[in-house]
């Protein structure tokens, strides 16, 4: 294949119905990003409700969980970066998709709190993935004008939670990383360190993307294996994240992988 065939002009990138532009290829790592989600929360819902010898939280499997929950917040910050660049000229049309885009991300982090406070209030999420995201994209807003000295900025973030890491918890700004001893989820990611890889996302969105163009000629139909599947659940990944599980413990259950008792006990 080669890429320098494809003419520049359409190297912006495919447009919607809606004249939004759309860059397939952070479509598709959102989509590998949902895919590998799946295979961890199987694996997870297997170990908890089944009773199978998976040690999701540690080892390996923990690496693979925060893979993928870098891979979610790293696109998320090159989304903020090309969102603006697309849309910022036009401030009302920027507005009303930051509403729609928060208030979704809002949306789908409270409805994960009120079904895993009702599952097990002991474990209920409190800030998750979710939650994460949508308080580092609001945060990163402020500093998009940095483009790529978000770098050093992402920097600090890890130092910051380095820092927040050492000093005693608290159970009001265990958010931000000061995390009580024994603190217990399903799901929690705190703002410091991890606000660093929206950060970075943000900062190499800024070069590679910089003004809505790709900075190199890319393929814009493609033509890898199942890329359009991925492409597709990039794109329908938060809806997607809010019904697998359930989809999942449905599946697990019927196939009796876990014994739904477990799962309301």
């Amino acid at each position: 294949m080669k890429l320098a065939s494809y003419p520049s002009t359409q190297v912006a990138g495919n447009r919607t119905a809606g004249g939004a532009v759309r860059f397939w290829e952070i479509d598709a790592l959102r989509g590998v990003a949902f895919l590998l989600m799946v295979v961890y929360h199987a694996a997870f819902d297997l170990a908890a409700f089944g009773g199978w010898p998976i040690a999701v939280t540690v080892g390996g499997w923990r690496l693979f969980a925060d893979f993928i929950a870098s891979l979610f917040l790293f696109v998320s910050g090159v989304s903020l970066v090309l969102a603006h660049d697309r849309l910022g000229r036009d401030r009302e049309r920027y507005r009303r998709h930051l509403l729609r885009r928060f208030s979704r991300l809002a949306g789908a982090a409270l409805l994960v709190t009120i079904v895993t406070w009702f599952l097990s209030p002991a474990d209920v999420v409190l800030f998750g993935i979710l939650h994460l995201i949508l308080v580092s994209n609001l945060l990163s807003l402020a500093l998009l004008r940095l483009r790529e000295w978000n770098v050093l900025v992402a920097g600090g973030a890890l130092l910051l939670g380095s820092w927040f890491a050492s000093l005693p918890g608290n159970r009001w700004l265990f958010w931000l990383g000061l995390v009580p001893e024994g603190y217990r989820s399903f799901d929690f990611r705190p703002l410091f360190p991890w606000m660093a890889v929206v950060l970075l996302g943000v900062a190499l969105a800024s070069w590679f993307y910089a003004g809505g163009v790709r900075r190199w000629p890319f393929p814009e139909a493609p033509t890898l294996p199942g890329s359009r599947v991925l492409i597709w659940l990039g794109r329908h990944s938060l809806l997607l994240y809010l019904v697998h599980q359930p989809i999942l413990i449905a599946c697990l259950t019927a196939i009796g992988a876990i014994d739904f008792r477990r799962l309301i006990g």
